[in-house]
Order: C-alpha cells, then sequence, then structure tokens
C-alpha cells in the first residue's frame, strides 16, 4: 500500500508564493519512482504542472516555466513545488503523482490552491 499526502495549499494573493510537498508513505522505494505535479480547474481537464525524474531530470508546463520549481528530498521521500508569482489562473487543486511508467501509477488525493485578491 501506497500513500501520497500532499500539503501547503491554501488562499494566495496574486504575486505571492506557495510551497506544496507532497510525503510518499508504505511499501515504496521512492528514488525509483518519475514524480509529478497535475492540476486540475473547475471545469477544465487535469494537466500537467511540473515532472521529475529519478534521475532529477525536470519538465514543467509552459504556462509555469520560469515561475515553479519542483524539487525532490529522496531522503525524506518527499517532493516539492516551489510557486511563486501566483496569478488567477494558477487557482485549481494540485494533485501529487508518483509512477513507475504507465502501469505503476499513485495519486494523491490534492491540495486547493486559490489565488484572489
Amino acid at each position: 500500500q501506497v500513500r501520497l499526502v500532499e500539503s501547503g495549499g491554501g488562499l494566495v494573493q496574486p504575486g505571492g508564493s506557495l510551497r506544496l510537498s507532497c510525503t510518499a508513505s508504505g511499501t515504496i522505494v521512492f528514488t525509483n519512482y518519475a514524480m509529478g505535479w497535475y492540476r486540475q480547474a473547475p471545469g477544465k481537464q487535469r494537466e500537467l504542472v511540473a515532472g521529475i525524474r529519478s534521475g532529477g531530470t525536470t519538465t514543467y508546463a509552459g504556462s509555469v516555466k520560469g515561475r515553479f520549481t519542483i524539487s525532490r528530498d529522496n531522503a525524506k521521500n518527499t517532493v516539492y513545488l516551489h510557486m511563486h508569482s501566483l496569478e488567477p489562473e494558477d487557482t485549481a487543486v494540485y494533485y501529487c503523482k508518483a509512477d513507475l511508467g504507465e502501469l505503476i501509477v499513485y495519486w494523491g488525493q490534492g491540495t486547493q490552491v486559490t489565488v484572489s485578491s
């Protein structure tokens, strides 16, 4: 059994910053997994925000490049999403994902991020 727990969401004003965390527990060798942050806004499909492979290679959606940074701490089984210069369009539920390719995929329950004045 693998569990992913996100934290760090909340309400922030435009231009503000937040750091999301996702900690994995259970029968998981965290270092082997690719980790990702996805988001889903009301009425929209879930989309990839940022990903980090086991070797550290990162990828970002074009809309967040230069504003968001993904990182991982393998000793803590945790992946982070540092978000800066937040915009109202970043408002969504943010989900953490862990995968070993397409056959083994785990999702967290999500954390709400609201950017509003």
